[in-house]
């Protein structure tokens, strides 16, 4: 794992505590991770949030070691821009990317990657909130601004934070199975898993956003009740407007369109049931309110990029699902 001064924490010790969570439902035997956090120099780094961190290497040293490195991880925050600066880190993560057999960012560590060229023509994503930026200084970057995660062939690149610690589940999965995953997210009582091709935008997300107290109730509505009739004219009676001004004042709150949230709660809910409840896929997908099993898996592969019932098969066997890698050419 790769930091500097102004990481996000979680960033680094996130998908670090995953990782070596795994040891704990494996058979005893040598560590599943041998993990070693490395910076400028071996010693304390200081972090966003105050705190430090304590580096085993430092990039010089770390450059004398020639043995392959299985999975090579950047982190991201704050820092990244002033990291870019530093010509030892450059260095040496561009020699550790040639003899890693993984390459993987968490957050903004995606614009290391990019700035030694190790994006160039491959899908990657970052931050939402650094995803323009990531468009506009490195334009050969094919930026999915919306993925959790993304894989194009060894490289790995995540969203923001708690999605890299998504990303490590799934390294996890590759390498130990979904069982052993399964367990690690238990344990982290984390969601197994948020599909990486997930938004980073959830329905209750949006909502939390919203100030409009007509419209942040109309979004509290329709997350409550999913399966009522939630036309536009039924909205926009319930929040007291006129259906013109209910839909700007929507699209204004929300960036989307009433119907594009329906759907998206609807999406949500519909995960929910099809993770932990032993109904129907039809059943559900008229509770949730898509009226039908065919609507609901058309709305899946808009959103998730699978069909419900490839969905719940990610789940049988568990009350806690499995997770969507948006593979590219290897």
């Amino acid at each position: 794992m790769v930091t500097y001064p102004h990481a996000h924490i979680l960033d680094v010790v996130g998908p670090l505590e995953v990782l070596t969570g795994a040891k704990y439902f494996l058979p005893e035997g040598p560590a599943p991770y041998d993990v070693e956090l490395v910076a400028a120099q071996a010693g304390p780094v200081r972090t966003t949030s105050g705190l430090s961190l304590t580096a085993d290497l430092g990039f010089s040293q770390a450059m004398e070691d020639t043995a392959p490195i299985d999975t090579l991880i950047v982190s991201g925050g704050h820092g990244t821009m002033a990291a870019l600066e530093d010509k030892a880190l450059l260095t040496f993560v561009r020699h550790a990317a040639k003899r890693a057999r993984r390459v993987v960012s968490i957050c903004t560590g995606a614009i290391i990657l990019a700035e030694l060229g190790l994006l160039e023509g491959r899908r990657a994503t970052t931050h939402w909130w650094w995803c323009p930026i990531l468009e506009s200084r490195y334009p050969k970057v094919r930026v999915e601004r919306d993925a959790i995660f993304v894989r194009d062939g060894n490289i790995w690149t995540s969203a923001g934070v708690t999605a890299g610690m998504d990303l490590a589940l799934a390294l996890v999965e590759m390498d130990w199975g979904h069982d052993v995953a399964l367990q690690v997210a238990r344990y982290n009582v984390m969601y197994m898993m948020r599909p990486g091709g997930q938004s980073q935008f959830s329905a209750h997300l949006v909502a939390q956003a919203a100030e409009d107290p007509a419209i942040n109730a109309t979004l509290a509505h329709i997350l409550a009740h999913p399966g009522e009739a939630l036309t536009v004219t039924a909205l926009a009676a319930r929040a007291g407007l006129s259906e013109r001004t209910f839909a700007r004042r929507f699209k204004d709150e929300t960036g989307l369109t009433p119907a594009a949230y329906v759907e998206t709660a609807r999406v949500q809910a519909a995960r929910v049931a099809l993770e932990t409840r032993p109904q129907g896929i039809e059943q559900i997908a008229g509770e949730v309110g898509f009226q039908n099993a065919e609507r609901m898996r058309r709305a899946f592969q808009r959103h998730l990029g699978v069909s419900a019932s490839e969905y719940r098969d990610r789940f049988r066997g568990a009350q806690v699902g499995g997770d969507q890698i948006r593979d590219g050419p290897s």
